[in-house]
């Protein structure tokens, strides 16, 4: 499906999901850790989601931990046929909400379990294996090991398809070769784009890149630049940068988080904004300029 020449739709796991999806991280307590600070809120925070056309929700045990998943359940369970979650394992929250790795058989088995427990489901739709070689951002190292785990979990059928996060381009290329991976799950954002050239060989090849802190994360995307655009079109910065991130390639998914209702209805009105070439190229500099400092 397209609105103003802009696909916005398009396929997950062979599924058909909207291009604009939810990201659930915020809805736990300051720092992904603990109770969400206004339960009632969170709810409806995703059942306004789902009735606005959401139908892929990123989520993960890690958050709270536990906390996403069961607020999710209890709002949503039983769920819409055409729901597709995505979850993540491969981490694991410390005493004092510190992100730990948790890559062992062992962990990455429980955490499917996790999942599926707090989700209230028997098989998960979509798993993907966070690498935690940096927490803080991709870095070599073999996935060959705890990848193995997750695919022998999706012979059992616990596990639908199998995704990637926090990897370099040599891990996927590891990660292909083993299984049909379904998408990839990175940051990347106007003023990060380290991942270019993987995008545009993830696009050709059919898989789906989704970019997490597609805006800015943990410290908002700032531009003057961003700004001026924004201004111009009628819109909010953060809309500006989810635009530009569905027109950069029609494999991209986004999953951008919020806990407030005004806000998730402000970043779904992104899909109904076309950036017209000037503006893209103005967009374009904020990353040039980021990658030069």
């Amino acid at each position: 499906m397209t609105t103003h020449g802009i696909t916005i739709t398009a396929p997950l796991a062979g599924r058909t999901v909207n291009r604009l999806g939810y990201g659930a991280m915020q809805l736990a307590g300051p720092g992904v850790f603990g109770p969400p600070k206004n339960h009632d809120a969170a709810l409806a925070v995703l059942r306004a989601a789902v009735e606005a056309g959401v139908n892929h929700i990123d989520t993960s045990d890690f958050y709270g931990p536990h906390v996403t998943n069961r607020l999710i359940r209890e709002a949503l369970h039983p769920y819409p046929d055409d729901l597709v979650i995505v979850t993540k394992i491969g981490a694991r929250r410390g005493a004092e909400g510190s992100w730990d790795p948790a890559f062992s058989a062992a962990e990455l088995t429980s955490a499917v379990h996790d999942n599926l427990r707090n989700l209230g489901l028997e098989t998960l739709d979509i798993v993907n294996l966070r690498a935690m070689f940096d927490a803080h951002g991709p870095a070599e190292g073999s996935i060959a090991e705890p990848l193995a785990t997750l695919v022998e979990l999706q012979r059992e059928g616990l596990v639908r398809h199998i995704g990637l996060s926090n990897v370099t381009p040599t891990q996927v290329a590891e990660g292909r070769a083993m299984v049909t991976i379904a998408c990839v799950q990175n940051q990347y954002n106007l003023a990060h784009r380290n991942d270019d050239a993987l995008i545009d060989d993830l696009a050709e090849a059919g898989i789906a890149y989704v970019p997490f802190f597609p805006l800015g994360g943990f410290s908002p995307l700032q531009s003057t630049a961003l700004s001026d655009v924004a201004r111009d079109l009628d819109a909010t910065p953060m809309q500006v940068a989810l635009a530009w991130l569905l027109q950069r390639s029609p494999n991209i998914l986004l999953i951008p988080g919020t806990s407030s209702v005004g806000h998730l209805r402000e970043n779904l009105a992104a899909g109904d904004i076309v950036l017209p070439a000037d503006a893209i190229a103005t967009l374009d500099r904020i990353g040039n300029d980021a990658a030069s400092d």
